[in-house]
C-alpha cells in the first residue's frame, strides 16, 4: 500500500514559516519514486533483504510500504508481514504505563514499594514462565531497591544491568545509585511489568500487560500486532531475519509478554501507534508531555556498552535526554523523539519531530539495514539531528 497527503500550496507554507520556527528546515515527503529509489540504493548498500517505511504527517499515517523479501524462498515483504519490533516494544509500554498514571493507579515518582503487597525480594519466580521476571531475591541485601520508581525503569536509570542473565554470575545487581545515570535497561521495564501485574489490586493494579497493550491495538485497527505469540494463528506472512553475515534466522514466536521486547506488529500497524503517540491520543496532555519531557541528562559517549563514564561536561550533548521509553534531543527542527529495535537479525527506529507532528517508521528483517538509517532519516525528514552516532558508535548494521 502506498498513501500520500496532497501537498500544500505554495504560499501556505511561505505564510505557516512566518509562524513556525522551524518550518524553514521541514521538508515535504519525496515522491513515490524517489523513495522507491533511495531505499533501493541504500538496500544495495547495505546488503539488505527487506525493509518497510511508514511517514507521518501532522498526526496522521501518509505514506506506507514494504520492500525486499521476507524468507530465504524469496516470498515478498508486504505492508501485512508480521515482524519482530523488538525493543520498540519498550515505548508501547511506556505509554500503556502513562495510561494507569491518568487512571491514578500508578504515580510516576512514588518508589515502587508502595505498589506493592510485599517487598520485592519476597517476590519468587512466575509458575507460568520462571524466567519472565528478574530474580528479585537477588536483592535482599541492597536497599536501593526500595528508591526505584516508575520513572527511573522507564528512563533506564535503576542500575540494572540491560537483563539479569548477561551479568557474570547471573544474578540481579544494582550498579549505581537508582535515578543517578542513565544505563539502558530492559530489566527495569521487566520490574514495572511485574509491579502492573503483581502489585495492589485495592490500587488498581494486578493487571495483564498483555491485555492492557491489546486494548489499545484493538482501538487502533492494529490487527496484526500483540506482544506474545499468537499460537493459533496460521497465517504464514511473518518475516525470517538476516544476520550481519547474511545468514537467514527463523523468527522467534515469543511465548510470553515481556515489556522490554516480546512484541510482533507489521509496518501497517505500527504507525497507527506512532501517529496516536505524538499526537497525544489515548493520553491527558500531562501525560503525553511526560513521555517526551526531557527527564534525565545523557552523559556517555554512547549507548552501549552499559556503564560508560561520563564525558567531560564540554564534549556531552546538551541536549541528549531519557525521555520514558524514548530519547528526548533537538535539532535543526527543533524537539525530537526517537526510540530504536535492534537484534542480531532486526532493525527498526522511529524517529519524531515534534513540530508538524512529523514521524518516520522503519522496519527491517536484516539488521544490515540499520547502517542506512540516517541516510534514510534525512532523505525522508531532512536534518532531524537525531543522535544515531550515539545510539549505534560504530555498530550500526552489526548483530
Amino acid at each position: 500500500m502506498k498513501t500520500r497527503v496532497k501537498a500544500l500550496p505554495a504560499m501556505v507554507v511561505l505564510i505557516a514559516s512566518f509562524y513556525l520556527p522551524f518550518a524553514a528546515f521541514a521538508q515535504m515527503v519525496p515522491s513515490s519514486p524517489a523513495l522507491d529509489a533511495e531505499v533501493g540504493k541504500i538496500m544495495t548498500e547495505t546488503h539488505a533483504n527487506g525493509m518497510a517505511v511508514a511517514v507521518i504527517d501532522h498526526g496522521k499515517v501518509s505514506y506506507v510500504h514494504a520492500y525486499g523479501i521476507r524468507n530465504v524462498k524469496g516470498d515478498p515483504l508486504t505492508t501485512d508481514t508480521v515482524m519482530y519490533g523488538a525493543s520498540l516494544t519498550k515505548m508501547v509500554f511506556a505509554y500503556t504505563v502513562m495510561q494507569l498514571v491518568d487512571q491514578g493507579k500508578l504515580n510516576l515518582d512514588t518508589p515502587l514499594k508502595d505498589d506493592l503487597d510485599n517487598p520485592l525480594p519476597s517476590y519468587g519466580p512466575d509458575q507460568a514462565f520462571p524466567d519472565k521476571y528478574g530474580p528479585y531475591k537477588d536483592l535482599a541485601g541492597d536497599s536501593r531497591w526500595e528508591t526505584i520508581t516508575p520513572r527511573m525503569c522507564l528512563t533506564h536509570s535503576t542500575g540494572f544491568s540491560n537483563f539479569w542473565f548477561v551479568e557474570p554470575d547471573q544474578k540481579l545487581h544494582i550498579h549505581f545509585e537508582p535515578g543517578t545515570h542513565f544505563s539502558y535497561s530492559g530489566e527495569g521495564f521487566v520490574l514495572l511489568q511485574f509491579v502492573v501485574e503483581h502489585g495492589r489490586k485495592a490500587q488498581g493494579l494486578g493487571l495483564d500487560v498483555g491485555e492492557l497493550t491489546r486494548s489499545n491495538f484493538d482501538r487502533l485497527g492494529m490487527t496484526r500486532t500483540s506482544l506474545v505469540w499468537l499460537k493459533d494463528n496460521p497465517d504464514p506472512n511473518v518475516a525470517d531475519g538476516w544476520n550481519d553475515q547474511g545468514q537467514a534466522q527463523p523468527h522467534e514466536k515469543r511465548s510470553k509478554v515481556r515489556a522490554s521486547g516480546s512484541m510482533n506488529t507489521t509496518i501497517s500497524d505500527l504507525p497507527k501507534f506512532v501517529a496516536a503517540l505524538v499526537s497525544g491520543d489515548g493520553l491527558s496532555a500531562a501525560s503525553r508531555t511526560e513521555i517526551t519531557k526531557p527527564s534525565l541528562h545523557i552523559t556517555t559517549a554512547h549507548q552501549f556498552p552499559l556503564f560508560l563514564p561520563d564525558l567531560p561536561v564540554s564534549e556531552q550533548r546538551k541536549d541528549l535526554y531519557a525521555g520514558l521509553g524514548v530519547v528526548f534531543f533537538d535539532g535543526p527542527q527543533g524537539h525530537g523523539f526517537y526510540k530504536g529495535g535492534h537484534d542480531g537479525q532486526t532493525a527498526n527506529t522511529v524517529v519524531c519531530i515534534e513540530a508538524g507532528q512529523r514521524c518516520l517508521v522503519i522496519l527491517s528483517n536484516d539488521v544490515r539495514f540499520e547502517a542506512g538509517f540516517a541516510d534514510l532519516v534525512r532523505f525522508i525528514l531532512g536534518d532531524t539531528g537525531v543522535p544515531f552516532d550515539w545510539e549505534y558508535g560504530d555498530h550500526a548494521g552489526k548483530s
